[in-house]
């Protein structure tokens, strides 16, 4: 009975020694608010086992440290981002309006990128007319096409895509394609990326998921590449919130269509681009394409103001929201946004009230059903404080609003990947433009109000009538949302 006794104290002394080590592993982590550190200790001591088996699985931001070695091996090789796309690295002379100055020196201090001028843009009409351009100018390729998607589905508009590819090779094209290993894994378990590879297509697998157990050891499975670019021939690219896929999006189709917008550019912004594609692409597969980035795409005389801002677990902790957080705090007149996922952190939700707060026509749009009914409690829970602040809240109700859009003042649009939440700001790659150019941002004001007529208004009389249980729910997820 005592040696029993004497074992039991040695096993519950030693898991309460190693939920104090994982406590403290969680209190040293840098990079870290207050709130997900307490989060992360409830967790660990309330969920004894669990707790430590999720720490060890989603507690810390960790691409693996060889990744992260690699990718600082590749960055070194390419050239001086400033010279991307520039004719001339004063920084000064880049912009039309130094009214906008700082938010671009907050683009430049992420990538390095400067701002440059002389390109076009296009806002594309909706996600099939997306493709079609897409296929297009992949038919038009003279020298290379690159691209990259999260989701990448073997559907109409995926196989579109594929078989474009596959054409343009066939003319002696150099296409090199780039999918995502778990969003993209559908497509790339099918017979057409067989039959790309087989066609002369290079492909590419973006984070692969190695077995487990020992592949979790390696980093986290769920920290992912969110990115959706296109390169075509270094003087055409695609920025926006498009995955390659159909609009019903079959894989999710309850929450159809899914709402995306995309804009087209052209000119010196496309090697910008270029230089996430290459970092990306040179860590998975061993081929230099360095070469690409010394080129001069053309450049427009009457082109407008354009700067890539890309993010991710190897780049600068908390870039994106800085981002965000920089154009709220910059708007003058009006400031409208969609997301189809807001979990903001405290300051960014601070940022987004206090901009309402100056008697800024602040206007937020996110889905009225969202296709992930924890965020879209999480969400919810910040309903309340963002009316009592005087921020136009909006739900869309034409099926699962998925565009990632920022208008400022009329003269500055945000359009990429990125959504607002604790993914896209600390675990998932993103791509983003930053542009100045009223005309632009006239045509996704456009869009933007297209999505505020399909919607509903969100008001403080509404949120009110939630019962207790609804707002016990809500806050309970938001609660966990550091964790997540």
């Amino acid at each position: 009975m005592l040696e029993s006794l004497s074992l039991g104290t040695i096993f519950g002394t030693i898991h309460i020694l190693v939920q104090l080590v994982f406590c403290a592993r969680a209190l040293l982590r840098p990079h870290r608010e207050p709130a997900s550190r307490i989060a992360w200790i409830v967790v660990i001591m309330v969920f004894p086992v669990v707790g430590i088996i999720t720490y060890l699985l989603l507690g810390e931001t960790n691409v693996g440290r060889h990744r992260i070695e690699r990718m600082q091996i590749i960055l070194s090789r390419l050239p001086n981002p400033a010279t991307a796309g520039s004719k001339d690295s004063t920084y000064q002379q880049q912009i039309e309006d130094h009214n906008y100055q700082h938010l671009f020196e907050a683009g430049r201090s992420v990538n390095g990128f400067l701002p440059v001028n002389g390109n076009r843009a296009r806002l594309l009409g909706d996600s099939n007319a997306t493709i079609d351009a897409m296929v297009a100018d992949i038919d038009a390729a003279i020298e290379q096409v690159h691209l990259m998607f999260y989701i990448w589905l073997p559907d109409n508009n995926g196989r579109k895509i594929a078989e474009a590819l596959q054409r343009a090779a066939s003319r002696g094209v150099i296409c090199r394609a780039m999918a995502d290993s778990l969003g993209s894994r559908s497509m790339i378990n099918s017979p057409h990326w067989h039959a790309m590879s087989n066609n002369g297509v290079r492909l590419a697998c973006a984070l692969p998921i190695a077995a487990p157990p020992f592949g979790l050891l390696k980093g986290r499975i769920d920290l992912r590449n969110h990115r959706k670019i296109v390169i075509i021939d270094n003087r055409i690219t695609y920025c926006g919130s498009q995955n390659c896929a159909d609009p019903e999006f079959l894989i999710k189709a309850k929450y159809g269509p899914w709402v995306d917008v995309m804009v087209r550019f052209e000119g010196p912004i496309a090697l910008q681009n270029q230089y996430l594609f290459a970092s990306d692409w040179m860590h998975e597969r061993d081929e230099d394409i360095t070469c690409l980035l010394t080129e001069q795409p053309p450049h427009f005389d009457d082109g407008i103001t354009a700067q890539v801002i890309g993010t991710g677990p190897t780049v600068r902790y908390s870039a994106m929201p800085e981002i965000f957080e920089s154009l709220m705090y910059a708007a003058r007149k009006e400031l409208v946004i969609s997301t189809p996922y807001y979990v903001p952190d405290e300051s960014m939700q601070a940022a987004l009230c206090a901009c309402a707060r100056r008697g800024i026509a602040t206007t937020l749009i996110v889905p009225a059903l969202n296709d992930s009914w924890i965020v879209g409690a999480a969400s919810k829970s910040y309903y309340s404080q963002l009316l009592n602040a005087g921020v136009q809240l909006f739900e869309y109700e034409g099926g699962l609003l998925h565009a990632k859009t920022l208008t400022l003042d009329g003269e500055v649009t945000l359009i990429g990947s990125a959504n607002m939440d604790r993914r896209s700001f600390e675990l998932n790659y993103e791509n983003n433009i930053l542009v100045h150019n009223s005309g632009l941002t006239a045509d996704v004001r456009g869009r933007q109000q297209q999505y505020i007529d399909g919607s509903h208004q969100v008001t403080k009389e509404m949120v009110k009538t939630w019962s207790w249980q609804h707002n016990l729910i809500n806050n309970a997820v938001a609660t966990i949302g550091p964790i997540l």
